[in-house]
């Protein structure tokens, strides 16, 4: 057989698109990074037909080249949470602003076999819009983020996702050195709100990309 590894995923990634269509998600699964890319811009988004769009951190959301697609597009109002060029406090107001958007973007850190996300945020601003506000949610999800249940998605993020993403924002947070979670009280802690987001509400708001290809933390 040739390409086993893409084979096995294609069958894993259909069951675990059945259990998250059950709970109420509306589903696509993509090859690799441009199909996904191609399948948010080229069918998503047309069917939405969103005014304004924003987006909450995402490695993978980045990786497929849709925050370069998006970000200066004059058929939307865009709300760039990335924006460096502007202040703290004006960034802090564009991921507030970003809560009430037609479309929010966004990664999670874990997709259970059940059909469930778990995330695992700073601030909270990416959970937010995950669960409320938005008119429309798009997830992008490499296979990497499958996992088998809620032990094995809460053991992922706080010693793979959690570290690693320390040590890409350079938090100086005892994980950075360790490589697994401490529970620290550090000011710079990363790890303070937690979603298990079981079902759509309403059904199909949330549309989840599964990709096959590692992608994102």
């Amino acid at each position: 057989m040739e390409n086993p590894i893409q084979n096995y995923w294609n069958l894993r990634l259909k069951k675990v698109r059945e259990a998250l269509e059950e709970n109420n998600f509306q589903v696509f699964i993509a090859d690799n990074a441009q199909h996904a890319r191609d399948l948010v811009e080229m069918e998503i988004i047309p069917a939405i037909k969103p005014r304004s769009i924003s987006w909450g951190g995402s490695g993978t959301f980045m990786a497929i080249g849709l925050y370069d697609s998006l970000k200066n597009n004059p058929e939307f109002e865009i709300i760039d949470t990335y924006d460096r060029t502007v202040t703290r406090e004006e960034v802090i107001e564009k991921r507030r602003q970003a809560l009430l958007v037609d479309l929010f973007i966004s990664g999670t850190n874990a997709v259970t076999e059940s059909g469930a996300l778990v995330n695992l945020d700073m601030i909270g601003n990416r959970i937010g819009g995950i669960t409320f506000g938005p008119k429309n949610v798009i997830i992008l999800a490499g296979r990497n983020k499958v996992v088998a249940d809620l032990d094995d998605a809460m053991f992922r993020i706080k010693n793979y996702a959690a570290p690693v993403n320390a040590m890409r924002l350079d938090t100086k947070t005892p994980c950075m050195a360790t490589g697994t979670c401490e529970d620290c009280r550090s000011p710079n802690r990363i790890c303070n709100t937690w979603t298990v987001t079981e079902k759509s509400y309403p059904k199909g708001r949330t549309r989840i990309v599964l990709i096959n290809e590692d992608l994102g933390f």
